[in-house]
């Protein structure tokens, strides 16, 4: 079908309301940047999802790599949309205004050289991701013991999107999924079959180009008119029935799956990733991290990655501009939905009109 003739008919929708979720904050994005709201029906709502690794990741989990990094003999190495995340006291980036030892990193690999050439510190890192990035750990792992390096060690809130989407299923009131994109080029396609057929809801994978968005959430609309539930697949050449292989059984040799946390949302049974017991020494004490820390009073961070409210909806997004008071924004964040670039609150704030 001609991508015109897909526009009308989002455009001309009169059915039934539906709600459709990007789970990935990276769709958030490029719907913003395509303007794909401005050719959907009033009846058609896109929704953000909990695909964003940062926004999820516990209180905890901030908590301990503070510890850490506070440590002399330690230094804590992170991605950068990570340093802002409030923890209960500080961010990582509080934290080093505190004297606490953190590293910018661009690659995680990067810690196998500084550890050998610094034996007397331990190089910690925060890892965090879905099963996108979680290769790059079991890799690094793997290196570190074929090279003897023994000061090195992973603080994880490494997280699998299928549990959470299980989870969504069973308690929000979602019609159908517009999948994570790049974490389908690693698990594929077949995983959201079970979804569907279990809860009769259609699932769709697609690309980043807005012609592909496009036709993804209209399979997903005329699915729901027509009352079918099934996955399709609009990223061919790069998401397989299958997945990446290899990638999954790099994946498999280290990690194993048990139960996580996700901050707004709280304990999803076998959503997390955890080095194996063979492994445990590189484990820098993921496993207890558990607890549910509440968010800060008015933030609603967990509503917004389930869907039940539009960022700008909540009461502390970009509150007080006008009077010199910013709220939360990416300078000065309240939740971590506003600190990634994947989060939806960030996402939205940059695009406002």
């Amino acid at each position: 079908m001609e991508i015109q003739s897909v526009i009308d008919y989002l455009k001309g929708y009169n059915g039934r309301p539906v709600s459709l979720m990007e789970v990935c904050g990276t769709h958030t994005a490029a719907i913003f940047k395509g303007g794909i709201r401005s050719f959907l029906s009033p009846k058609i709502r896109l929704i953000s999802g909990p695909g964003c690794p940062v926004c999820v990741t516990p209180t905890a989990f901030i908590d301990r790599c503070v510890e850490y990094a506070m440590r002399p003999d330690c230094v804590l190495l992170s991605f950068g949309d990570m340093l802002k995340v409030p923890g209960t006291k500080y961010s990582l980036t509080e934290a080093k205004g505190e004297g606490a030892r953190v590293e910018l990193m661009y690659s995680p690999l990067e810690a196998l050289d500084k550890a050998a050439a610094h034996p007397e510190i331990t190089y910690v890192i925060a890892a965090v991701g879905f099963e996108t990035t979680a290769p790059v750990y079991a890799l690094l792992i793997d290196e570190a013991r074929k090279r003897g390096i023994g000061n090195l060690r992973l603080v994880t809130a490494l997280k699998t999107v299928i549990p959470a989407l299980t989870w969504l299923c069973e308690g929000e009131e979602v019609d159908g999924f517009l999948c994570p994109g790049h974490v389908s080029v690693i698990i594929g396609s077949r995983p959201y079959e079970e979804l569907a057929e279990r809860y009769r809801k259609p699932f769709a994978v697609a690309g980043f180009e807005p012609e592909h968005i496009l036709a993804a959430v209209y399979d997903l609309v005329r699915q729901l008119e027509e009352g079918t539930h099934a996955v399709h697949n609009y990223y061919p050449n790069a998401v397989k029935e299958d997945g990446n292989r290899k990638a999954l059984a790099v994946l498999g040799s280290c990690f194993e799956t048990g139960t996580a946390v996700w901050r707004g949302l709280g304990e999803i049974q076998g959503s997390g990733l955890y080095l194996k017991g063979e492994y445990a020494e590189y484990d820098g004490g993921s496993r207890n991290l558990t607890q549910d820390m509440k968010l800060p009073s008015g933030c609603r961070c967990g509503d917004v990655i389930t869907g039940r409210i539009n960022p700008d909806q909540c009461p502390m997004f970009a509150a007080g501009e006008k009077d010199g008071h910013a709220g939360c924004t990416p300078m000065s964040p309240y939740g971590p939905c506003m600190v990634s670039s994947e989060g939806a609150c960030g996402i939205w704030y940059r695009n406002r009109v």
